[in-house]
């Protein structure tokens, strides 16, 4: 690792909470090598765009809406009897196109089949997870869709705490969309109400909810 990036590491690894480190001018190896010596670090998001480094510390409400929509999204998707692969924080990146992300949580569906299996998924080969999460409570992520959009993933969802909104490639940008193509029926305001309540009257509650008004429509 270089000197220059060794210089940033102190800063990395005592960002606080809700705070975003961000480098102009970073390499593509420094990239590399910084993602792992941040292994045992899975809590920070980094992002890279073409020489510009993000580094960002969520808050814990950040990580508790990731995880409880990871709930829905399971019990949606066995609803359906779809096959679901979730992803968690991976980091996706393009050498070629030096640019990689890591989003709150990912999921592939259509593409599940493709990855089953795989211990390594390299995006040179392998293709991208169908939807990505971004939890915009700490920092907004649309300054991410770009590197979204090279890497092909083709369905973002974006929630800030308040709304939830969809989103589909389409060409080289995105335009939000009012379901998801990979799970059909899911509509953004019926993750909305289940996170609404879940923070009124806990999780568990909400679940048992949200399936209620899937077996019951």
């Amino acid at each position: 690792m270089s000197t220059h990036t060794t210089d940033y590491l102190d800063a990395i690894e005592h960002l606080p909470e809700g705070a975003t480190l961000v480098i102009p001018r970073f390499t593509w190896d420094d990239y590399e090598r910084l993602l792992e010596h941040l292994s045992d670090r899975p809590h920070l998001r980094v992002s890279y765009d073409r020489g510009k480094l993000e580094v960002m510390s969520p808050l814990p409400e950040h990580e508790n809406c990731v995880q409880f929509i990871d709930d829905l999204v399971l019990i949606f998707s066995e609803k359906l009897g779809l096959q679901l692969e979730k992803y968690g924080q991976t980091t996706w990146r393009r050498r070629r196109l030096e640019r990689g992300v890591e989003a709150d949580a990912c999921y592939y569906v259509e593409g599940a089949d493709r990855i089953i299996g795989k211990r390594d998924i390299d995006l040179e080969f392998d293709p991208p997870p169908d939807i990505a999460v971004e939890i915009d409570i700490t920092n907004p992520s649309s300054g991410k869709f770009p590197i979204y959009a090279a890497l092909s993933i083709r369905e973002i969802w974006r929630y800030d705490g308040n709304t939830m909104r969809f989103y589909e490639l389409a060409g080289a940008a995105y335009r939000e969309i009012q379901e998801s193509r990979f799970l059909p029926g899911l509509k953004p305001q019926m993750l909305v109400e289940a996170l609404e309540q879940s923070k009124i009257e806990g999780q568990t509650a909400a679940r048992q909810t949200f399936r209620q008004r899937l077996q019951n429509p």
